[in-house]
């Protein structure tokens, strides 16, 4: 095995990637041709990342949305194409975890978000796959004074929509696209639902649900699951490691 290889390796165990049906392949998505010194880290697997992870000299990019997506066209042209040329005249190789990186229990997205924002008591609440969660604020909050601390924790204000009157003190979230989980968040009895995404009836079902809701943006609430478990590969293996973060409003 190269040492791509054996990074892969144990990240499919660490991350428990067999039991996850996904929506993608997880693990080495590109073979690289460096020996592995350098790891870049970043959430997408878009054209910038892989500029600014040739031009630090990283050997493989660790990302949370890799290629290869059911149902997307798999031919390598286009956008896709520039993309893979770029890793491949660069020896660079790439590996992606998508939903075992949700679900983690200490370096997942879920978790390392709660984590950022200070909460408490969290834990996975076994619904939706494990990758809702719920926990606690340290004292009852205002909606509006929440925003704003979420605003500060990840450098972007939530949209949020108010679904009730009264503090906020007990929570669930999911990070990414997964608004449509806000039934089985209200059905916890929390104050307050957070998701990466927002869709049009998430609106009309945070007001009849009765639970506030913050669309946090989908690339600000998962940038930190794989920044935890870059720098926990560098540590295990002895590499430098270096979070590329590329600035995305969505």
């Amino acid at each position: 095995m190269n040492e791509l290889t054996d990074l892969a390796a144990y990240c499919d165990d660490l991350l428990c990637v067999a039991a996850f049906q996904d929506y993608c392949p997880n693990g080495v998505q590109v073979a690289g041709e460096r020996p592995l010194r350098r790891l870049a880290s970043g959430v997408t697997a878009s054209a910038a990342l892989i500029d600014e992870a040739v031009a630090w000299g990283a050997d493989a990019i660790l990302v949370h949305h890799g290629w290869f997506w059911r149902g997307e066209d798999p031919r390598l042209v286009g956008m896709k194409g520039r993309r893979v040329r770029a890793l491949i005249r660069a020896g660079i190789g790439l590996i992606a975890y998508h939903l075992p990186l949700d679900a983690h229990q200490e370096l997942g997205n879920n978790r390392q978000l709660a984590e950022v924002l200070g909460l408490g008591e969290v834990r996975p609440t076994g619904l939706c796959d494990g990758l809702l969660w719920r926990g606690r604020l340290p004292r009852p909050t205002a909606a509006g004074e929440l925003a704003g601390q979420i605003a500060a924790a990840l450098g972007r204000v939530p949209m949020h929509i108010v679904g009730r009157s009264g503090p906020i003190e007990q929570l669930a979230w999911c990070t990414g696209a997964a608004q449509g989980y806000i039934e089985q968040a209200a059905s916890l009895g929390v104050d307050a639902y957070l998701s990466g995404e927002v869709s049009e009836q998430t609106t009309h079902q945070a007001r009849e649900l009765g639970l506030d809701y913050f669309a946090l943006g989908h690339h600000a609430s998962e940038r930190y699951g794989v920044r935890a478990l870059g720098g926990h590969l560098a540590g295990r293996f002895g590499l430098e490691h270096r979070f590329i973060d590329i600035d995305n409003p969505a």
